[in-house]
């Protein structure tokens, strides 16, 4: 065999190796300086999450901004949208929507259909109890001595025309207004406004100014505790947060599920004496068609940085991982009952 012979049968071995080598790079995913990839379920994911909070001016727009900008650094693209509790549900089990705020006050008539739901509920799971949610009456101090309002219960029974503002129909806070007035006074908003009062919506912010400014005499809405809304009104209006009797508290659990909070004084400057009110939980929830392995990131994000969201949102720092497991309502996504399984929280 001549020089030329070997050196050609030389070159076609190195092509050969050389080729041989980008066959092995390409079939493990690795080109120069890019190392294999990491081994990610991401085929089935989203490319983008979708997260419903709430109102603006509110914790729940808070909570979603924060959480949203924590997973689009950390897991996938995540972007928000203004909702309600009762939407936000709506939406996720529509597919309108990835994971959202609700109030576990809306799981029992949601999974059965019932108001304010049209239809049975059953793509929708928890991720976790988040925080107390109370309901605020907030009244102008000067129309509740005129017309010696002590309770919630003197307005709706003794049918004084008010003027009042509660956040749009499909959040949390009308629902859980209009649930109150309905199950505990036989009151609806038109029986309202035939008495000469008005029922008006507003954001929280708006609404809060209203009162201020005194074009309404009365702002309800549910939201944690403390809250910027009664802090700001009351630094420019003087104000009471109306208690609800022992009778209508009752009903309102036996019918909802619904618990009894009660406001303490050094709470707000407002709050003289123990001031009993109705609450539930704010919860996050999810679609339940949701891969199980991204929800259990979702969840496992989330309590990486709660101690963190608490700095600036101190109602996430109320529960404990416990708390956060149970008595959720909804049942836990798959995902999410892995993480508190891993961390201990829930057995079995």
């Amino acid at each position: 065999m001549d020089k030329t012979s070997t050196k050609t049968i030389g070159i076609i071995v190195a092509v050969l190796i050389i080729i041989a080598l980008l066959v092995v790079y390409m079939y493990m995913g690795g080109f120069i300086g890019g190392g294999a990839p990491e081994e990610t379920p991401a085929k089935n994911w989203p490319e983008t999450l979708r997260f419903l909070h709430g109102s603006p001016g509110g914790t729940w727009e808070q909570i979603g901004g924060a959480f949203a900008e924590i997973l689009t650094e950390e897991l996938i693209p995540t972007t928000t949208r203004t909702g309600g509790g009762v939407s936000n549900i709506v939406n996720l089990n529509d597919g309108n929507g990835d994971l959202g705020l609700t109030g576990a006050i809306l799981g029992a008539p949601a999974m059965k259909g019932e108001d304010p739901f049209d239809k049975k509920i059953d793509n929708v799971a928890a991720i976790a109890n988040l925080y107390t949610q109370w309901f605020y009456f907030v009244i102008d101090k000067e129309f509740a001595d005129t017309h010696n309002i002590k309770y919630v219960d003197d307005i709706f029974n003794n049918k004084i025309p008010i003027r009042m503002a509660l956040l749009k129909p499909g959040t949390l806070s009308e629902f859980t207004a209009r649930s109150l007035l309905k199950t505990c006074y036989g009151v609806t908003y038109d029986d309202i406004k035939s008495w000469g009062g008005e029922v008006v919506y507003a954001s929280y912010t708006d609404g809060a100014n209203m009162l201020i400014n005194g074009l309404i005499d009365a702002f309800a809405f549910t939201v944690s505790n403390p809250t910027s809304v009664v802090m700001n009104i009351e630094a420019k209006k003087s104000i009471y947060i109306l208690p609800i009797s022992d009778e209508a508290r009752e009903k309102m659990t036996q019918e909802y599920g619904t618990v009894t909070f009660v406001f303490q004084p050094g709470d707000y400057n407002c709050i003289t004496e123990p001031t009993p009110t109705i609450g539930t939980y704010t919860q996050l929830i999810v679609r339940k068609d949701l891969p199980e392995d991204l929800v259990y990131e979702i969840t496992k994000i989330f309590f990486k940085h709660k101690d963190e969201l608490a700095q600036s949102i101190k109602a996430l720092g109320e529960l404990s991982i416990e708390e956060c497991a149970k008595n959720t309502v909804f049942p836990l996504h798959p995902g999410a009952e892995k993480y508190y399984k891993e961390e201990g929280a829930l057995t079995g």
